[in-house]
C-alpha cells in the first residue's frame, strides 16, 4: 500500500485520484474480489471503497457479480488499455493467426508487447488440452527468460536495447534460466540469427515456447507471438514447422502494419 494514498497532506482531489487508481490495480491483479478484501488490502475504510466502486461501475469500469457481490475490470478497461498499443489496430490483426496457430498445434498461443523492461500478454488463445500454460492477458512476465522477451530485445535497436535492459532484473526462475547480461546479449545474437526465439524451461517448469517478433512500418519489433506446450508434448523434430506457421502468420501481420522489408528470412522445414 502506497502511503500516498492516505496521505492528508495531499489534495483532497489528489487522494482521490490515487485511491481510484489503486482500487483499479488491485481489481487487475485479483479477478474478482470483495468490498472487505480490497478495504484489508488497500488500507481504506470499507465506506470509501464502496463509494469509489459505485461510482467506477455507474461509469461502466467496474463490474459487479450479482451472486457473490464481488468486484472486476470491465471491459471499457479493456478498450481504454487497446489505445495504449504500439499500433492499435494489433490484436484485431493479430487474432485470426493466433486463432490458426492454436488450432494447428493445439497449444496455447499468446500477443505481447513491451511495457517498461517486462512484456505484458496482449491476447491468447488457449490450448484445446486440460494441461497448458498458465496465463492471462494483463499478466507481466520478464524479457530475460520468454520467448516474446527475447525476440523483442534481439531485433530492437542497440541503444534503446540497453536502456531497457538497464531496467531489467535478470532474476534465477528456473535451472535454466539466463541470469547474466553478457550470456543473455550472446543469446540474442543466435536468436536474431536463426529467425525465433526460444524459452527452454526458462520461466515455468515443464513449459517450452517458440516465438517470432512483429515488425511495424519502421521495421521496429512492437510485438511478439509465441505458442507455448508443455514439455511432453513437445517435439523437437517438429519444432521447425511450428517456427515457420509463426514467421508466415508473423509477416502477414507486419505487412498489414505497413512494413515493406520484412527482416526474417523463411525457416526451411
Amino acid at each position: 500500500m502506497d502511503e500516498d494514498i492516505g496521505d492528508s497532506k495531499q489534495p483532497e482531489s489528489v487522494a482521490a485520484v490515487l485511491k481510484v487508481f489503486a482500487i483499479l490495480n488491485a481489481l487487475g491483479e485479483r479477478s474478482d474480489i470483495g468490498i472487505t478484501d480490497l478495504s484489508v488490502r488497500l488500507a481504506m475504510p470499507k465506506a470509501t471503497v464502496y463509494r469509489f466502486l459505485q461510482t467506477m461501475k455507474s461509469l461502466g469500469y467496474v463490474r459487479q457479480e450479482a451472486d457473490s457481490e464481488r468486484y472486476g475490470l470491465a471491459m471499457r478497461m479493456f478498450e481504454i488499455g487497446a489505445k495504449a498499443l504500439p499500433a492499435p489496430e494489433l490484436v484485431d490483426l493479430a487474432k485470426h493467426h493466433m486463432q490458426m496457430l492454436a488450432d494447428a498445434t493445439g497449444e496455447t498461443v499468446h500477443l505481447g508487447s513491451l511495457i517498461d523492461s517486462e512484456i505484458i500478454y496482449i491476447h491468447k488463445v488457449d490450448s484445446r488440452h486440460m494441461l497448458g500454460m498458465y496465463s492471462r492477458i494483463g499478466r507481466r512476465a520478464p524479457l530475460h527468460c520468454t520467448a516474446i522477451g527475447k525476440v523483442l530485445m534481439a531485433w530492437e535497436h542497440p541503444a534503446r536495447r540497453d536502456r531497457i535492459l538497464d531496467g531489467a532484473t535478470f532474476t534465477r526462475f528456473r535451472d535454466k534460466t539466463i541470469t547474466e547480461r553478457p550470456a543473455f546479449l550472446a543469446e540474442l545474437e543466435q536468436v536474431k540469427k536463426q529467425g525465433f526465439g526460444e524459452d527452454r524451461e526458462e520461466f515455468d517448469d515443464h513449459i517450452r515456447c517458440l516465438g517470432v517478433p512483429i515488425f511495424d512500418r519502421l521495421g521496429q519489433p512492437i510485438a511478439g507471438m509465441s505458442v507455448s506446450f508443455p514439455t511432453f508434448r513437445f517435439d523437437v523434430e517438429k519444432a521447425p514447422e511450428v517456427v515457420k506457421m509463426l514467421q508466415d502468420a508473423s509477416r502477414d501481420i507486419s505487412e498489414k502494419l505497413g512494413c515493406t522489408n520484412f527482416p526474417i528470412q523463411p525457416t526451411q522445414t
